[in-house]
């Protein structure tokens, strides 16, 4: 069986268990939308494991690494980060700038795939959208170009590692102004079911790309 591994923050993490059969609870989000459409189309081919964790930033993902991720040896592994990275900027003064956020996302993927030469890895692109981000309507210029950089970043690394992309932010912009912004996410970051529906058909065509990459 293979193992499918999610990493990420609240986005990915949407209340998934921390219990020992979080193989079966998975969180109420994208991943639980993606993983039971790919469990689906393939009965019995995948196992399925979330790790991810509200309110991280890249460098604590990087903290965690060993633990969450090589040390469950996946098949493929998932990551959307860098929302956070951000956010916590804003709000806290305990973000992570682009320059550092590049460093140590790079490092990150570099050691991984020292460490599990075989997985394969797709990024997806971290994206937030304009209304009531963090309920600060004057942080929404400010938050939204800043998580511009960290989705070039993320891009640029998928592209220099010959990794699966996956793409958010354009077509996540379309979809908000035929529909409005609140459909997608409420508070500019966090996915609403429909939005969590739009991530997982992202993410599902970002696997089939991912499968059929060379080892």
């Amino acid at each position: 069986m293979k193992k499918v591994l999610f990493l990420g923050d609240s986005i990915t993490d949407a209340q998934r268990s921390y219990q020992e059969d979080e193989h079966h609870y998975i969180g109420q989000g994208y991943t639980e939308m993606a993983a039971g459409k790919l469990a689906y189309a393939h009965p019995g081919e995948y196992e399925f494991t979330n790790k991810g964790i509200s309110g991280n930033r890249i460098v604590d993902l990087y903290a965690r690494i060993k633990k969450d991720c090589w040390n469950l040896k996946p098949d493929y592994i998932s990551i959307l980060i860098g929302v956070n990275d951000v956010w916590h900027e804003l709000e806290e003064e305990n973000g992570v700038d682009a320059k550092r956020f590049d460093h140590i996302y790079r490092t990150l993927i570099q050691e991984t795939i020292e460490r599990l030469p075989e997985c394969k890895i797709m990024l997806m692109e971290p994206f937030s959208q304009p209304g009531y981000t963090m309920g600060h309507d004057e942080y929404n210029d400010t938050f939204r170009s800043e998580t511009e950089k960290r989705a070039a970043i993320v891009g640029k690394i998928a592209e220099d590692f010959g990794m699966v992309f996956v793409p958010l932010q354009k077509d996540l912009d379309e979809v908000s102004k035929k529909y409005g912004y609140q459909v997608w996410a409420e508070d500019g970051v966090h996915p609403t079911l429909t939005g969590n529906a739009f991530l997982a058909k992202k993410w599902m065509e970002g696997f089939e790309k991912l499968v059929q990459t060379k080892e």
